[in-house]
């Protein structure tokens, strides 16, 4: 069984790990992290600067990596990384299906505040779009 996580900062994409580490012990996991320019464009000092902006979003998905291989560590599993660039949600739906994913365990609320009223919870249209079945943690 091939699961994906994908991952953000946020409590419940660290939860949605636990999770998958905890239900699927055996399982393949792999840990997605998908860097969205147009929202990274918004992070602050770095919004005209892109290439800046890209690599201060890859040094954030590695410390993330980091945090996922050392929980999966304590659960005594691998997992594999995987950093990825585009809209989040259409971006995990994509990956899910080039790479044969069994099924999507998600965090419920990755981005929070005005980010997540404009754009609507990334969750929601993973389950709404992707062919396996999708689990969301919160």
């Amino acid at each position: 069984m091939h699961l994906l996580v994908p991952m953000d900062e946020s409590e419940p994409a660290r939860a949605a790990l636990e999770h998958a580490l905890e239900t699927f012990p055996d399982a393949t996991i792999t840990v997605l992290h998908v860097v969205d320019p147009s929202m990274a464009m918004y992070g602050g000092d770095t919004a005209y600067n892109v290439e800046r902006t890209l690599e201060i979003e890859e040094e954030r998905a590695e410390t993330l990596f980091e945090r996922a291989r050392e929980l999966a560590g304590e659960h005594d599993v691998t997992v594999t990384t995987e950093t990825i660039g585009g809209p989040a949600a259409r971006s995990i739906v994509e990956f899910a299906d080039e790479h044969d994913v069994d099924g999507i365990i998600i965090g419920s609320h990755g981005r929070s505040g005005v980010s997540r009223v404009l754009l609507g919870s990334v969750a929601e249209r993973v389950v709404r779009r992707a062919t396996p079945p999708v689990t969301v943690v919160s």
